[in-house]
């Protein structure tokens, strides 16, 4: 069912479930789901984004950031330096991009457990957190799909907390 901006409901399993699956057609569309969903983070809430090289994980990382951010700045992917930080309206956030880790002990060295506890967390490439991946964490899959720019964004959360700022991502496209 189509609905406002660019994204199309397609619903994998009901909100109830802790899955949901919502089809962009377009990078503004997945914006939007980014700027939507933002506002819900604090300290202590992490976003697990995985999905192909090039399916879009940066530009929803940079759109959520943008979102939150005190004043605007430049938002690059922190795919060489691993991890970039910013003071947002919600305190600290943290970027990670774990493409180029080498080992879970690097990890360790990025500070990056004890940002899970006192930072928003963006992680990129979560896979390579193996098992150590925050449970709590908001899990987001971008999947490209036919066209250059249609991607089905594949939410799953086992954190009840979750709920209620998916049913508002829901609500404002539609």
């Amino acid at each position: 069912m189509p609905v406002a901006g660019g994204l199309m409901r397609c619903s994998v399993k009901p909100m109830s479930d802790t899955h949901h699956t919502l089809r962009s057609e377009s990078p503004d569309a997945t914006q939007s789901v980014a700027r939507t969903l933002a506002p819900a983070f604090r300290p202590g809430d992490t976003l697990l984004l995985s999905g192909p090289i090039g399916a879009g994980k940066s530009h929803f990382a940079r759109s959520f950031i943008q979102t939150l951010l005190i004043q605007p700045e430049d938002v690059p992917s922190p795919t060489y330096t691993l991890v970039q930080t910013y003071q947002t309206l919600h305190g600290e956030l943290w970027h990670a991009d774990l493409y180029r880790l080498g080992d879970i002990a690097e990890v360790h060295e990025l500070g990056l457990w004890s940002a899970f506890e006192d930072a928003i967390c963006l992680v990129e490439w979560p896979d390579r957190l193996g098992p150590d991946a925050p449970t709590n964490g908001l899990h987001l899959t971008l999947d490209p799909l036919t066209g250059d720019n249609d991607r089905a964004l594949h939410f799953s959360w086992s954190d009840a907390r979750w709920t209620d700022p998916l049913l508002k991502v829901l609500s404002d496209q539609s």
